[in-house]
């Protein structure tokens, strides 16, 4: 069940989703995280953000939309509240995925810069570039290839970890090939989708703010075309989000093409999912008659 993932080896494909598992720390009274191939924390930046006022969350058909607003201590509070335990967790080889948040090329180049020099525990930085572009009067970074790659080309010499990059679910196929030309090493799709919930009673929206972003099994064939489109698109590996609830939804994403896959909402409504995912693509990986898990990727035949 072993992949690697850019040069980051993990024991199996099961990742956890970032924002939807806290530090890794938070599930250790429901199961030994360490069972897991890796673990991707909450988004920090340089410096804390406070996040959006509640409500920060909604349930909606088939899932559910947040406007969290990436509240996260920041790097350093990261560091000081969870990095003995982060360090303890790589220790026994499960590999530790911090993701970068900023509101600027500068503010990502900060953070990177602090995680470099005080995250001796990150396996590799995923950078998240579907954070709203202040500067750019609030539209994701990632929402088009030339401001995508200009934060990838800004980080990719600051570290010398492995560059995962979390992408927003906006024209994916240009944006990923604009990706690796600007150096990422490997790309972790989809995040969110941009939704709207409104209560019809007092017309105004179940969020502090009139849009969230979707998650949640409604997304899950989204998801899984967009890893099959950018998968025939680029050579670099992929982490397949949105959506995984099962054994099978995982084993979707590789087949086609993700080497790995992240568990998200389906943390938050059963904290025990991760492994019970992992159980079950175990079992339908050998069902297939394979002896690695390698074989399976991108093995879709149409």
């Amino acid at each position: 069940m072993a992949v690697d993932v850019a040069g980051v080896p993990m024991k199996n494909p099961i990742n956890t989703a970032a924002g939807t598992y806290g530090f890794g720390w938070q599930y250790e009274g429901f199961y030994d995280v360490s069972q897991l191939g890796a673990i991707t924390t909450k988004g920090c930046a340089a410096e804390p953000w406070q996040g959006n006022p509640a409500p920060r969350m909604t349930e909606i058909c088939s899932g559910t939309m947040n406007s969290v607003g990436l509240q996260n201590p920041g790097v350093r509070g990261l560091v000081e509240q969870s990095g003995e335990y982060l360090q303890g967790l790589r220790d026994k080889g499960t590999a530790v995925i911090c993701q970068v948040a900023g509101h600027s090329v500068d503010e990502y180049v900060r953070a990177v810069e602090l995680f470099e020099e005080l995250a001796p525990f990150a396996s590799a930085l995923e950078i998240n570039i579907s954070c709203p572009n202040i500067a750019a009067g609030g539209c994701a970074m990632g929402s088009t290839p030339d401001g995508a790659s200009e934060v990838i080309r800004a980080v990719r010499g600051r570290t010398k970890r492995p560059l995962f990059v979390k992408m927003a679910p906006e024209r994916v196929v240009d944006v990923a090939r604009a990706l690796e030309d600007a150096g990422a090493d490997a790309l972790t799709l989809i995040n969110s989708v941009p939704g709207m919930a409104i209560n019809v009673h007092t017309r105004k929206s179940k969020l502090s703010r009139p849009t969230g972003g979707m998650s949640g099994p409604a997304l899950h064939p989204i998801a899984v075309r967009m890893v099959w489109e950018v998968h025939n698109a680029v050579k670099l590996p992929i982490v397949g989000v949105g959506g995984v609830m099962s054994g099978e939804d995982a084993a979707e994403f590789i087949l086609a093409g993700a080497t790995s896959v992240s568990v998200g909402m389906s943390n938050l409504v059963d904290p025990t999912s991760a492994p019970r995912i992992l159980g079950e693509l175990t079992e339908w990986a050998e069902s297939q008659g394979v002896r690695d898990i390698n074989e399976l990727i991108g093995a879709f035949d149409g």
